[in-house]
């Protein structure tokens, strides 16, 4: 591990001067009248070559922290990118809005679809808004009341994961944090709508299977889904929180892990460095992954929705 931490450095390293150096070279270039193109394009190319030594192969727990960076578009933007037209609805109708989940009905080519999608925020000041991503039971409930509305209607269900569990608080657990769980899960493997799943950043816990009960399921390449956080295993099977590392390296949460234990069903490239570096690209995997499998389910009947999804997860675990 010590070799392995010493060369990711010494590539940040030569990335960080290599980028400088790109820098000073373009600012001369463009002040002097100098035509530098053919230094600039061979520093890039080089540039370019470190950044996917860089990214490939990275450990588990690197994706960890690639997955909870806060520059990881949110899916308020993939729903931007994707719709042409979105309207965002609130309140659970039992007790309040819960802003960590956002949900609504949009537009994706010719399908009217419902979308509801963990939040985080993009900053501190909308985190303690969002509460980091982390619902309480309304956000939930609130949830389970969009997707109601869509199988009325005979809309199809588009979910986000991005959380790092539904929040453990003692007001949470006074409202039913458990029970409004519990409801989601078995309401959604009830539902007559093709439900479309995609775990864009961290997939944490009971907090993030919550909305997780799909059709098909898909993750970007550098976000995770667990029943627990490598921090939160580390303190139970370790005693100690900052054994997170090794954690990360038995926990098989990575999309590879679960692609290969037939839990997902498929995996969207990122670009190096994470989606981060160019939502657009991203967005627009997304968008084509949607679009093909509502024209799979098209001429599906209800009870044939219904028993892909329980067929799908009568499948998990078969393999081990």
């Amino acid at each position: 591990m010590a070799s392995r931490a010493i060369s990711k450095d010494v590539i940040k390293d030569k990335i960080k001067e290599l980028e400088n150096d790109i820098k000073q070279l373009i600012y001369i270039s463009e002040n002097n009248s100098l035509d530098l193109t053919d230094k600039i394009n061979s520093l890039k190319d080089k540039l370019s070559n470190l950044k996917e030594e860089e990214f490939s192969n990275l450990s588990p727990y690197e994706k960890v922290c690639i997955s909870r960076d806060i520059k990881r578009p949110t899916t308020k933007d993939y729903i931007d990118n994707i719709c042409t037209h979105f309207l965002e609805l609130h309140g659970d109708r039992l007790f309040k809005d819960d802003p960590s989940i956002i949900g609504g009905i949009g537009q994706i080519d010719e399908y009217k679809v419902t979308i509801i999608g963990h939040q985080k925020g993009t900053d501190v000041k909308e985190n303690i808004k969002r509460n980091f991503g982390m619902p309480h039971p309304e956000g939930y409930r609130k949830a389970l009341r969009l997707m109601k509305q869509a199988e009325k209607f005979g809309r199809p269900i588009i979910t986000f994961i991005d959380t790092p569990g539904a929040f453990c608080g003692l007001e949470a657990e006074k409202r039913g944090q458990g029970e409004a769980i519990a409801r989601n899960l078995l309401e959604m493997s009830k539902l007559s709508v093709p439900i479309i799943v995609f775990v864009i950043g961290e997939g944490g816990s009971g907090g993030a299977l919550a909305i997780g009960v799909g059709n098909d399921i898909c993750m970007l390449e550098n976000s995770v889904y667990s029943v627990i956080s490598p921090e939160g295993l580390s303190s139970i099977l370790f005693k100690d929180a900052s054994k997170s590392k090794e954690a990360s390296d038995v926990m098989k949460l990575t999309s590879e892990d679960l692609y290969n234990l037939n839990i997902i069903d498929n995996i969207i490239k990122e670009p190096l460095g994470g989606a981060q570096k160019d939502p657009a690209s991203v967005s627009k995997e997304i968008k084509s992954y949607i679009v093909d499998r509502l024209n799979y389910y098209k001429n599906f009947s209800k009870e044939e929705i219904i028993k892909q999804r329980y067929d799908k997860f009568r499948e998990i675990g078969k393999c081990l």
